[in-house]
């Protein structure tokens, strides 16, 4: 069976309600944050102290190949300090090299290690969750993939607390508990 099929049988043709999508979400968000937690990191990392907020930044040069600290800063939406700090510190342990930029030497390149076992380690930490994006978003029209992941920003964008265009609807127009 094709995975629009699966998709088509697991979802009414008139799609969800509001309230429907928002209880579906709310029961799967916990599932989805409790299996990222269990995905052990690979042995040759577990010596190094790293966190959620460095899978981002792995992730990047990783996909996008090496960068500036400034343009590091900017696509993770963080002060370049935090990234400055980062780096500094993975660099210490070994994930991280850092560079003269050839075209400028004061500015510095950032790129994830050339040392083999690090390097596939970190390239297979990340492939697990690409390859299960991958699957999910294969099926998707390019526009339906475009609105799954503006609609995760705003959740993102909302429940830290920044105003994402418009107000939530109070618990008692919608007839749902909020998550806010």
């Amino acid at each position: 069976m094709s995975a629009r099929r699966e998709r088509d049988d697991a979802e009414p043709e008139s799609g969800l309600s509001p309230d429907e999508a928002v209880r579906a979400m709310l029961l799967l968000m916990p599932r989805v944050a409790a299996r990222l937690k269990r995905v052990p990191l690979p042995e040759p990392l577990r010596s190094f102290h790293l966190a959620p907020r460095h899978l981002s930044l792995l992730g990047l040069l990783l996909f996008d190949g090496p960068m500036q600290v400034g343009q590091l800063a900017t696509r993770l939406e963080v002060a370049p300090t935090t990234v400055s700090l980062m780096v500094s510190d993975l660099s210490r342990q070994g994930v991280l090299e850092r560079h003269a930029d050839p075209a400028d030497r004061r500015r510095t390149i950032v790129t994830i290690t050339h040392e083999p076992e690090t390097r596939r380690a970190i390239e297979d930490w990340l492939a697990n969750g690409a390859v299960a994006w991958r699957s999910a978003f294969e099926p998707l029209t390019p526009a339906e993939r475009a609105l799954f992941v503006r609609t995760m920003e705003t959740y993102e964008r909302r429940t830290s607390g920044a105003p994402a265009g418009g107000q939530a609807a109070p618990a008692a127009e919608t007839g749902s508990p909020t998550a806010e």
